[in-house]
């Protein structure tokens, strides 16, 4: 029988100038498959570098972060009196902060009374007006005088004496706290034992004056008295001092260094927009880290703290001073948050287009709306529509700009940035006819691939 393997789908042989003629088309396509597969060969070890060295900047910059935090609530903190004055001020109102300094003024007045020979040592004339001050003193003279005396320092306290006392002390404060991260210190504010203390010594001379109005002329004798009101302490200054140094080396440039690096891993990698949202959370992340660790060490703080220390004055000067410090990392925490979610919305994953979707869809509900009511937008809408890829990259730059020039940004900063720019962005698509070019794609930021 006749072989029909190698006849055609009508049964005839196959030409031999038609095989011939397919052969250099295979043979092309042969070619080009091994160049590809050449050259995935070659870039895949290129591409794995790439990774490596994007992932390490990116690691970096997230370990960073902290320390930029810190290094900026360290520079406004130590570096800006005023800023430090207007952080500590409320502390003078603080009820915790006001009963510590009266015990403390009532302990040094109470020192230098004689109780047994306090009546003897008053005029006759004055004795009655002794007597009506402290009332019934009945077993317990040192008790009543204690009390008499606390009630004064109290009132001292409470005055606006006490405050201008207070600022005018914490701003030598800032001096001594300085000088104290360089390895000195004095004045009014003491440095001493690893302490940071201010010298109560006004407010003890402005108790004697009340004393003394108050009939207790014994007061007069008590010779001027310093007394010290702690108001920080850290253990292993040395550490604390060198921590500092580095800290005021790096300065301002600690932080940008921080994005800097994070920003070179985004654009050094391949897959930029999945890297961003990870890198964004990473550095969120990293600086929510140091809030956790912010409480962790003011339990540790406050329990190292010798007795003599009023633990409720210490909460509220650790509170107040990380105040900032807390509001910087909540809001640091904000931005990555919303960075990542930017990145996120802006790709082209399943999630991501409804949403998108569902935007577009509203708005063009809403402007179709608009249209039959009779709205016109006249040359706007084809302008903003020809334009709308540059006016959203000059909207995200004036967002990013109002950020950078903010002076103490927060997180409600940075949503009300945010809310903003969207409402902006709203409102250009809405004002752009959408009939033409309704499908036009905005310039990707990100490049690569998804």
């Amino acid at each position: 029988m006749p072989d029909d393997r190698s006849a055609g789908p009508d049964g005839k042989e196959p030409d031999a100038s038609g095989a011939a003629g397919e052969q250099p088309e295979l043979d092309v396509l042969r070619s080009r498959v091994d160049a590809l597969e050449a050259d995935k060969t070659a870039r895949a070890p290129h591409h794995r570098w790439r990774s490596f060295f994007s992932a390490l900047l990116i690691i970096i910059g997230c370990v960073l972060a902290p320390h930029a935090a810190f290094a900026s609530w360290a520079a406004d903190i130590v570096g800006d009196k005023d800023r430090y004055v207007d952080t500590v001020t409320p502390l003078a109102s603080d009820p915790a902060i006001q009963n510590a300094a009266a015990n403390r003024v009532t302990d040094a007045v109470m020192q230098h009374i004689d109780l047994p020979t306090l009546l003897e040592g008053v005029a006759p004339a004055d004795r009655p007006l002794v007597q009506k001050a402290l009332g019934k003193l009945g077993n317990s003279l040192e008790s009543a005088v204690r009390s008499f005396v606390h009630d004064k320092s109290q009132e001292v306290i409470a005055s606006e004496t006490f405050e201008n006392i207070w600022i005018q002390a914490n701003r030598r404060i800032h001096v001594a706290v300085e000088k104290a991260l360089t390895g000195s210190g004095g004045g009014a504010v003491k440095i001493n034992d690893n302490s940071v203390s201010v010298d109560l010594g006004p407010v003890v001379a402005q108790v004697e004056q009340r004393l003394v109005d108050a009939g207790m002329t014994v007061a007069s004798k008590i010779p001027e008295v310093h007394t010290d009101f702690t108001v920080l302490r850290v253990d292993n200054i040395g550490n604390v001092k060198t921590y500092f140094r580095v800290l005021q080396i790096a300065g301002f440039w600690l932080p940008v260094l921080s994005v800097v690096l994070i920003a070179a891993g985004v654009l050094l990698s391949r897959h930029r927009r999945r890297v961003l949202v990870t890198a964004a959370l990473g550095f969120a992340f990293a600086v929510l880290m140091l809030g956790l660790s912010l409480t962790v060490f003011r339990v540790a703080y406050l329990n190292a703290l010798p007795d003599t220390v009023s633990q409720a004055a210490a909460e509220s000067v650790y509170d107040t001073l990380t105040r900032y410090l807390r509001t910087t990392v909540r809001m640091a925490v904000t931005l990555g948050v919303v960075v990542a979610l930017a990145a996120w919305l802006s790709g082209p994953g399943r999630s991501a287009t409804f949403v998108r979707q569902s935007w577009h869809s509203g708005i063009g509900a809403v402007r179709s709306t608009a249209d039959r009511m009779g709205m016109r937008t006249g040359p706007v809408g084809p302008f903003l529509r020809r334009h709308r890829a540059w006016i959203t990259w000059i909207l995200v730059g004036l967002a990013v700009l109002t950020y950078v020039l903010w002076s103490y940004p927060t997180a409600l900063v940075v949503l009300t940035i945010t809310l903003v720019w969207l409402v902006a962005t709203a409102l250009v698509e809405f004002l752009a006819d959408g009939r033409e070019g309704e499908h036009t794609r905005v310039s990707d930021p990100m490049g690569g691939t998804g």
